[in-house]
């Protein structure tokens, strides 16, 4: 059964160690408290300085390793329970500072301060870091449900509902098989709106979807509106978050192709480039048409759910040249397997 968009959807997992965002967000607040140290235990920024250089010789190095580390096991933290992989995380972090400590011994042949007072630093910040990365997640747990009834506010207009449940009723005479299969479209669209979409689903469907609101929207528009899939070699085990291609798709008719009255091309192209998925949509464009109000905000909404999904590993960008209108998705390449 579907949860109801206002329960917290939170999962208590730990986060997603390859994410670009995740890793800035370690680095940074790592170095930010150890100059932080460094500052308290100076009698002055010079010192401070210097403080900072030397304590870098071994937080730096733990650093670099522990996000190699935790980037290769993020699949399987995630698989187990909560505490467990918190654990497991703290286990890590104490063998490689006791590696690193020993290895200063050897290599330096300095002394460095007791080893259990590096285990404590390292646990304390460990446990903060997971602290951190807990409570936000939480926080974005009850974003991404009120982004997912913004999208579903925002995304299909009453028009279009209008428009096509007329272009039906012309059809259900003259070509009954053809109103039957505009119907059902129309329902699978529908049904896929009000679905709890806070998990990422398989492009195949998402591509799907979008060919069923074409379809639909053919019926009425005819041959004003042509359709150049461009789709060949797109990844079919690739992940995607749900409906972020239909509202841009949607725009693309709205804005390009009904304010026209000869034809226009919508062109989808889809495709893999090494780790990142790419989706590029081109429309019609008219700069001097007052036909584009409204079209920030549902470019602004994908942005928000991109971010909520990928934090900033995705990007959105748009351009526009005298005669074309394109937007341009870039994504991680997330399959099944590495949920």
């Amino acid at each position: 059964m579907a949860r109801s968009i206002n329960q917290n959807a939170y999962a208590g997992a730990l986060p997603n160690f390859r994410n670009l965002g995740i890793m800035l967000r370690v680095l940074v607040i790592v170095n930010v408290a150890a100059a932080a140290a460094a500052i308290v235990k100076s009698p002055d920024l010079l010192a401070a300085w210097w403080q900072f250089i030397e304590s870098s010789a071994l937080v730096e190095p733990l650093l670099i390793l522990s996000l190699l580390v935790l980037a290769a096991l993020s699949n399987v933290l995630r698989r187990i329970p909560y505490w467990a992989a918190v654990m497991v995380v703290l286990a890590v972090e104490l063998v490689l500072a006791t590696a690193l400590y020993l290895a200063w011994r050897v290599l330096l042949g300095d002394e460095p301060s007791a080893l259990e007072r590096y285990w404590a630093l390292v646990a304390l910040t460990t446990f903060a870091l997971l602290a951190y990365f807990h409570l936000r997640e939480r926080a974005l747990s009850p974003a991404l449900s009120e982004a997912r009834l913004q999208a579903l506010q925002a995304r299909i207009r009453p028009h279009f509902l209008f428009n096509s449940i007329n272009a039906v009723l012309s059809l259900i005479r003259q070509e009954p098989k053809r109103a039957e299969v505009a119907l059902e479209d129309m329902a699978d669209l529908f049904r896929v709106l009000m679905a709890d979409n806070r998990e990422l689903t398989p492009l195949v469907r998402e591509i799907e979807l979008c060919r069923q609101y074409l379809g639909i929207e053919q019926l009425r528009l005819g041959e004003r509106l042509r359709v150049d899939w461009q789709i060949d070699a797109f990844p079919r085990d690739a992940l995607v978050p749900p409906l972020v291609l239909q509202p841009l798709l949607e725009n693309a008719v709205y804005h390009g192709i009904e304010p026209r009255s000869e034809p226009g091309t919508i062109s989808i192209h889809v495709y893999a480039l090494r780790d990142e998925l790419h989706a590029v949509l081109r429309n019609p464009y008219r700069e001097a048409s007052d036909h584009h109000a409204g079209n920030r905000m549902a470019l602004a909404n994908i942005r928000e759910r991109l971010a909520l999904h990928f934090d900033a590993e995705a990007r959105l960008s748009v351009k526009a040249s005298d005669d074309a209108y394109e937007v341009r998705i870039v994504m991680p390449y997330v399959k099944e397997r590495d949920r």
